[in-house]
């Protein structure tokens, strides 16, 4: 396991899956934060080779696409984390493909329901080559002001208001990523904000522990306390109380253990995460507070009172001359998608094409103003439908009965083959295949058609 930093402002990335939104998140981000280099250097989509096109602030960029881990790191030697958005049936392969590059220092599962025996090998295979493993089941990490991890933290507007765009003095970790998110602002409230925020996963196995980040923090000058929020199930949080026990950390930790009201139930409960289920009684949240709280660390009475806790740590430490408060500093904006613009109103677009015959801009096509679901409820036919795409109306039955039945005795049927003969002849006379096949008698019988119709209707 690492013991320093495991991210900075030049840190770059492969994406494995390509999903554009979180990609284009994470692009975003660097914009925000001042990058001049983006943190998606590529992209793997297995058995895909090429480019894709985002943005990177206001200016498209093509991120090269790759078709195997091995071909993308070799591509991108300075490229030393592998962010992981496979299902969970292909995760712990590709994981371990990327565990096994030289070049790639981190990898984060974002997949829940990983089997147990495959993160175990990866878990081993990680910490004998002392590399890193976030998750799986988890949305990622954060440095703030420098580097972020897919989906992590959310929206842009989200960003902006828990100050992630530039770091703080606060080292985060957690299990539950949504939980995550929360604590990114409750901090930001009462804090100058996170210098680095992980979450470590909800499954049974995490690749890479509490105190494995919390021992992490410790040891970077730049983080001056840290804020973990553990939860009932499994005894992950006591490996922490051992860390404390034995002087391994020095700064404040002030921790919550999530679940308290576990013990309101009757049975066992199993909550959102595979982990977070209440067994035995060492494994309750409380009997995880009360083991932090003797080992040191400042555990509130409730998880209302933890935002209390947060800031009578951090003010203690200002107070002390540990923490200088950093300089509030003004974000770039973030140009908005046209598409987004467009959805809220904000901006609006001449159309690039008109038509009259169908419309495609609703929740189901329309055909001459009639919705789909109609035509399938009213039983419309081939004739019915011609009739409302050529003529824009619907015709007469006998109209669009005639219609069906020319196109019955046009259509090639046993040794009617007169459009194939057409074909043959004319494909014999030299032309080129498609002028070939559009010469067959048919053709210019059904395009005859409107002419028919409106000769049947006088």
């Amino acid at each position: 396991m690492a013991t320093g930093q495991l991210f900075s402002r030049t840190t770059q990335a492969l994406f494995y899956n390509y999903k554009q939104l979180p990609i284009q998140r994470m692009l975003d981000f660097d914009f925000l934060c001042g990058r001049e280099t983006p943190s998606v250097a590529g992209i793997i989509n297995p058995g895909s080779e090429g480019f894709q096109k985002l943005f990177f602030g206001q200016e498209e960029i093509a991120i090269p696409v790759h078709a195997t881990v091995e071909a993308a790191c070799a591509a991108h030697p300075t490229a030393d984390v592998f962010i992981n958005f496979a299902s969970f049936r292909s995760a712990a392969a590709s994981s371990m493909a990327a565990l096994k590059q030289p070049t790639i220092r981190v990898v984060a599962i974002i997949a829940e329901g990983v089997p147990e025996s495959d993160t175990k090998q990866l878990i081993a295979y990680a910490r004998s080559n002392n590399k890193v493993v976030i998750g799986p089941a988890t949305v990622g990490g954060i440095q703030a002001g420098a580097f972020k991890i897919g989906d992590t933290a959310g929206t842009i507007d989200n960003i902006i208001q828990c100050k992630l765009y530039r770091p703080g003095s606060v080292g985060f970790v957690s299990k539950s990523g949504g939980m995550s998110n929360e604590l990114y602002n409750t901090i930001a409230r009462v804090t100058d904000g996170i210098y680095e925020g992980i979450a470590i996963g909800g499954d049974v196995f995490p690749g890479s522990t509490l105190s494995d980040h919390v021992l992490r923090f410790n040891n970077m000058p730049q983080v001056k306390m840290m804020v973990v929020l553990g939860e009932l199930g499994g005894r992950d949080e006591y490996s922490l109380v051992e860390a404390l026990k034995q002087g391994k950390v020095s700064k404040p930790v002030v921790a919550w253990v999530s679940g308290t009201c576990a013990r309101l139930f009757k049975s066992e409960v199993q909550f959102g995460h595979a982990g977070a289920k209440s067994g035995g009684e060492l494994e309750s949240a409380q009997a995880k507070n009360q083991a932090l709280r003797d080992a040191g660390a400042v555990v509130p009475t409730s998880y209302e009172a933890f935002e209390v806790s947060i800031k009578e740590t951090f003010d203690k430490l200002v107070e002390d001359g540990k923490i200088t408060p950093i300089k509030e500093i003004t974000p770039p904006p973030i140009p908005e998608d046209l598409s987004t613009a467009i959805k809220s109103g904000k901006v609006r677009a001449p159309t690039h094409i008109i038509s009259t015959i169908s419309d495609d801009r609703g929740e189901e096509p329309c055909y001459a103003g009639v919705p789909m679901s109609s035509i399938i409820e009213k039983g419309y036919g081939v004739g019915d439908v011609i009739s409302l795409l050529w003529f824009k109306r619907s015709l007469p039955r006998y109209c669009t009965q005639f219609i069906e039945i020319c196109i019955m005795l046009c259509a090639d049927h046993g040794p009617c083959v007169s459009g194939a003969h057409n074909t043959i002849v004319t494909a014999r006379a030299g032309k080129d295949l498609v002028s070939s096949l559009v010469s067959g008698k048919y053709m210019p019988l059904i395009c005859q058609l409107p002419v028919w119709v409106l000769y049947l209707m006088g």
